[in-house]
């Protein structure tokens, strides 16, 4: 494979950038997966969240986090659809989740990250960051009144309670779900959000530069405690980044394998070979290490940016 474009997927073949050609991607493997299932709602939600995301969705301003972009937003998106792709090859006949719902695993995708955008009224605040907290509940708050939109108003508390899979606000185990279908769209969702943006070839570079400012602003880097004590979790960009490996091996990947059922094999199901996604975070970590080892941290030098600071009605 050549070298991989700053905005490509994995695969070097999809601009995560482009919502059209990520909607083009995703509706092409499903439409493959589930021969005649009606995917025009998931081409909508593609639509609306780019309307979102750039500030001309009706009610909010365009979204100013800056590592929570829509690059991140899309690139998951994608990392869902091939998930459930690779799960519906691998699993038998009755576990398969069938198309309504590989089409509500997308679109909780696309709005997992909705509760970052401030809302018109919200115009005052300084950055949708300052949200981190309780984003997810955010989300769940606009995806129960949006799905209902597209059709799929039945589905939408269960949806609003699927999107805790990619936050902490709640523990996955308190998560209620009755269906283990559902609980399994639960697992791709959470996994896709994790492995969408470790694998993504600006990642080390939008942790220091992005991830760093967005805890200052959620009160997260520095924290007060009630009792006026400071808790220091990160006391610079570089700091988050000598902490990162920790936060992969100790963090993501025990959520991964211990409270998301071990979902990511399916990425290696759907590519049919190697776990593109795997081989992309693992080229991460190991250049991250020799940086650590070698306390040089100038070899941090790709070119970073974020969608967000290109959004035209950013407030």
């Amino acid at each position: 494979m050549q070298d991989r474009l700053n905005q490509n997927d994995v695969s070097n073949r999809v601009d995560v950038e482009d919502p059209s050609r990520v909607r083009d991607a995703v509706l092409s493997l499903l439409a493959a997966r589930y021969p005649g299932a009606d995917l025009a709602p998931l081409a909508r939600g593609f639509a609306d969240v780019a309307a979102l995301f750039e500030g001309s969705f009706s009610g909010y301003l365009a979204c100013d986090t800056l590592y929570h972009d829509v690059r991140h937003t899309l690139d998951m998106s994608l990392a869902m659809a091939r998930l459930i792709d690779g799960h519906e090859r691998s699993c038998a006949p009755a576990d398969r989740l069938g198309a309504r719902r590989a089409i509500l695993g997308v679109l909780i995708a696309l709005l997992h990250d909705s509760g970052y955008l401030k809302r018109v009224s919200e115009g005052h605040v300084e950055n949708g960051a300052v949200f981190t907290k309780v984003h997810v509940s955010r989300s769940a708050d606009f995806i129960s009144a949006y799905l209902p939109q597209l059709g799929f108003g039945a589905e939408a508390p269960l949806a609003a309670r699927l999107v805790h899979f990619t936050g902490y606000e709640m523990d996955i185990d308190d998560i209620r779900v009755d269906d283990l279908r559902d609980r399994m769209v639960g697992y791709l969702v959470g996994t896709a959000d994790l492995i969408g943006q470790m694998s993504d070839r600006m990642y080390l570079e939008k942790c220091r530069e992005f991830l760093y400012r967005e805890f200052v602003w959620a009160g997260i880097a520095r924290e007060t405690l009630p009792d006026g004590r400071e808790v220091v979790r990160y006391a610079s960009p570089e700091d988050l980044i000598i902490k990162t490996p920790g936060f992969y091996e100790y963090v993501a990947r025990t959520r991964m394998e211990r409270k998301l059922g071990a979902v990511d094999r399916f990425a290696a199901a759907h590519f049919d070979g190697p776990d593109l996604y795997q081989s992309e975070i693992d080229r991460n970590m190991n250049f991250l290490g020799q940086v650590i080892e070698t306390a040089n941290f100038d070899r941090l030098r790709r070119y970073c940016y974020s969608l967000s600071e290109r959004s035209p009605r950013a407030a």
